[in-house]
């Protein structure tokens, strides 16, 4: 997929990973990044990804990253927002993990779609999981900080995957376990706070009665 280089069979799903990743925290800005590159002659992309290079979906892929930029960056709206894109994230992530694997037999096409999807969605639910941590401070900084983090960074994967398939990967790695720990937390806690909750309402239960 690189201009001037060909692709192994490891290289190749270095690229898939770190651009499903970066599709998981920003679509359009992965997409429009990917056909850039192309245009750049940085990427040859395959003939399942050529609609990518096409300058309608550049421009709407940066109209709408335009919009998602404001977007993601009001509190409490943001995570309707993310909600939202689970719909669009994720699929297009597996579209272009299909589409980058078209030279291979449907079914590894099949498990390259999946897989892409998988990692989209751990991405998507890492920033989801962010956000819910963030959205309660007051402040409106840390959201604005949190969701220019995730712009830039999906950019740079998708630049880097590009040109360094394999670390690209590697650093999506290192990602995805931090995603998996902190997801992990998140439920635990919330898990501890309805115990809490529970365990305090049936306390009171009695003494209502007695009163009563």
């Amino acid at each position: 997929m690189l201009a001037g280089m060909k692709f192994g069979g490891t290289e190749l799903v270095g690229l898939i990973v770190a651009v499903s990743f970066a599709a998981g925290l920003n679509v359009y800005a992965t997409v429009a990044t990917l056909g850039l590159l192309a245009h750049a002659g940085v990427l040859d992309l395959p003939s399942g990804l050529h609609l990518i290079t096409s300058w309608w979906v550049i421009a709407a892929a940066g109209v709408l990253f335009s919009i998602e930029f404001f977007a993601d960056k009001i509190p409490a709206f943001d995570l309707f927002w993310n909600a939202l894109h689970t719909f669009v994230r994720v699929p297009v992530a597996s579209l272009m993990a299909y589409g980058a694997t078209s030279q291979l037999p449907p079914e590894k096409q099949m498990l390259a779609a999946l897989a892409g999807g998988a990692i989209a969605l751990a991405a998507h639910g890492g920033k989801t999981a962010a956000r819910v941590a963030v959205t309660p401070s007051p402040e409106p900084v840390s959201n604005i900080a949190l969701s220019t983090g995730e712009d830039a960074l999906a950019i740079f994967l998708t630049w880097f995957a590009s040109v360094h398939p394999i670390m690209a990967a590697a650093i999506v790695l290192v990602f995805l376990i931090v995603i998996v720990a902190v997801i992990r937390w998140v439920v635990r806690a919330l898990k501890n706070l309805f115990h809490g909750a529970e365990d305090e309402l049936a306390g009171r239960e009695p003494s209502n009665l007695n009163a009563a």
